[in-house]
C-alpha cells in the first residue's frame, strides 16, 4: 500500500494543477482577429499645458477636450459649445496657460492658443480660447469662444490681422473637419 501513496500524492497534484489552470481561464477572451478597418478614435483634441508660476506649474500636460467633447462650434459668434464635461475648461487649466490643438496626431495651429477669461486685462493678438463673454451689459461666462484676440476691439489691428492670414489654411481645416462631423454651424 506504500508504493501506491507517491502515486497518489502526483495525481492530486496533478488534478490541483489542472482545476487551478481552470480557474485562472474564467475570464479569458480569445485575441480578436486583426482587421484592416481602423478604430474610429478622437482625432481632434487640445492639450493644455501648465505655466510655470500657475496654480498647475507642473508642467505636466494633460488633454482637455476632444472632438467627442464638442457639441458644435458656432462660425458667426465662435462659440464651442461642448458637451456634459465632467469637469469645466477653466478648471480643468489655469489663465494665461497655452492650449495647443491637434488634429490627426499634428499640431493645428502653429503656436497654439492662450486661454483667457472675463478677469483678464492683457491684450493678445493671437488665437484664445475665451472663457465667457461680454455682450453689452451682458456677461455670460459659462460659454467659450475662439477668437483671434483678446479683447475683441483690437481685432482691426495689423498683428492680429497678420496672424490671421498665417493661421488661415489651419483655421480652414479645423472648419472642414469640424464641418465633416456635422459640428459646424453657419
Amino acid at each position: 500500500m506504500n508504493h501506491y501513496r507517491p502515486l497518489a500524492l502526483m495525481m492530486a497534484i496533478a488534478i490541483a494543477s489542472i482545476v487551478m489552470t481552470a480557474c485562472s481561464l474564467d475570464g479569458y477572451e480569445p485575441e480578436k482577429p486583426f482587421t484592416t478597418d481602423p478604430v474610429e478614435k478622437a482625432a481632434l483634441f487640445a492639450i493644455g499645458i501648465g505655466e510655470p508660476g500657475t496654480r498647475s506649474s507642473t508642467g505636466v500636460e494633460k488633454i482637455l477636450f476632444t472632438d467627442n467633447d464638442i457639441e458644435w462650434f458656432d462660425l458667426n459668434t465662435r462659440e464651442l459649445r461642448f458637451r456634459d464635461v465632467k469637469k469645466p475648461l477653466r478648471d480643468a487649466i489655469p489663465l494665461l496657460a497655452k492650449i495647443d490643438f491637434y488634429l490627426g496626431g499634428e499640431q493645428l495651429f502653429s503656436g497654439g492658443a492662450t486661454c483667457v477669461g472675463l478677469i483678464c486685462s492683457q491684450m493678445f493678438d493671437d488665437l484664445v480660447l475665451c472663457c465667457g463673454k461680454i455682450d453689452g451689459e451682458i456677461i455670460d461666462d459659462g460659454r467659450y469662444y475662439l477668437y483671434d484676440c483678446y479683447p475683441l476691439q483690437f481685432i482691426d489691428t495689423d498683428e492680429v490681422k497678420a496672424n490671421r492670414l498665417r493661421r488661415a489654411p489651419q483655421w480652414e481645416t479645423f472648419l472642414k473637419y469640424l464641418e465633416s462631423k456635422g459640428k459646424l454651424r453657419k
